[in-house]
Formats: C-alpha cells, structure tokens, sequence
C-alpha cells in the first residue's frame, strides 16, 4: 500500500531520500506540466522542473502542513517558473480550450481516430494557441495553467497564490478574457492573410519563412 504524502513528508525530513524520490515520483508529471505551460519548451521545462524538486528539499523542513503537500509544491512550482520568466524579461503562453487539448493526456497515440491532416492541423492550432498564451502577463499564464490544465479547484489556487477566492475568480475571469481576445485577434490576421494568398494564386504578398 502506498504511504501518504504527509508520511512521506515526515520520512523526507528525517533523511530518507526513498521517501522523497516517492515524492517526486509522484508529482514530476504535473510539476513538468506546470513548467512546460510556462515555458513553452521541453528543455525549459525539465530544468525548471530539476529546479522545483531542488528548492522543494531544500526548504522541506519549514513545510508544517498548514496546506496540502501538493498546493505547497505547486507553489514552490510557480515560483520557480516566475522566477526564471523574470530573469530572462519575456512572456510566454498557451490558449485556454487548446491548452487542455494540447496536454499529454489528450495528445493522439498510434492507432487513434486522428488522420493524418486532422494531427498537421492540430499541431499548428497548438502553435498559434502557444503565441497568444505568449503574450499574457505571467499572473494570467499561471492561473489558467492551474486551473485549465492542472484542474486545480478554485480553493486550491487561492492556497497555491494566497489569495481570497474572490481574488482567484476575478483574475481567472479577466485572464479568459484576455486570452480570448488574443485569439480573436490572431484569427482575423490568419483569415486576412489567407485572403492575400489566395488572391490570384500567389504568395508573394506574404513574408517569407
């Protein structure tokens, strides 16, 4: 029978690093998923996951339980990810629909109803979601990322960012709308540039890539 997390915890304090590699075991999938939202890349990603699970042990001893194992380490998750986003002065993101259709779990396997099309249009679907998650300001990312792709309840955010409920409603609300008007945005540019390409059959009015 697996240990719980709060017995895991105590054993890690003491030294037992069976006992916190179970931890990690346990949560380097959401904790990469986390990362990977925020930074939009693999290789970013699992430094910055490497780096949650550094500052997690680190900093073990002052966890007293006031909150769940997990809200604490999603915290310590989105700290490190802010950190790292300020450090390099740049915005990155994903949309909120395509954001849950653009995580592993909902990722086509082999022998999946998705032809071959289907899979080339939802890959660049995914891309243009990822450019206007971009340009949302990092507060907006990681409320959507921990609400959208981690299912985290609106309790468990307010724990994550110690805030009222009220608060956690209003900015997840303000982020849906900002994300929502990016989309509508890059839809209209796409629409208007497929219309200069169609337009006597050339591509020459478009940039080059």
């Amino acid at each position: 029978m697996s240990l719980s997390d709060e017995i895991l915890v105590q054993k890690s304090k003491k030294g037992d690093l069976n006992a916190f590699n179970e931890l990690v075991l346990r949560y380097e999938g959401k904790v990469f998923n986390i990362a990977y939202r925020f930074m939009g890349n693999h290789a970013d990603a699992s430094d910055l996951a490497q780096e949650t699970f550094i500052r997690l042990y680190q900093s073990l001893a002052s966890f007293r339980g006031d909150s769940s194992f997990s809200t604490w380490l999603y915290r310590v998750a989105a700290n490190a990810c802010r950190d790292e986003l300020r450090k390099r002065q740049r915005r990155r993101s994903i949309s909120m629909d395509e954001m849950i259709a653009a995580s592993p779990a909902n990722v086509p396997v082999a022998g999946s109803a998705y032809s071959p099309e289907d899979a080339v249009q939802r890959n660049e679907v995914q891309r243009q979601v990822q450019e206007c998650l971009n340009e949302l300001s990092d507060d907006h990312r990681l409320i959507l990322v921990m609400r959208e792709i981690q299912g985290l309840s609106y309790d468990e955010i307010a724990g994550v960012l110690q805030c009222s409920l009220g608060t956690v409603k209003s900015r997840i609300s303000r982020a849906r709308n900002a994300l929502k008007e990016r989309l509508k945005r890059k839809g209209e540019l796409l629409s208007k540039e497929s219309r200069l390409t169609e337009k006597g059959g050339k591509r020459s009015a478009l940039p080059r890539h």
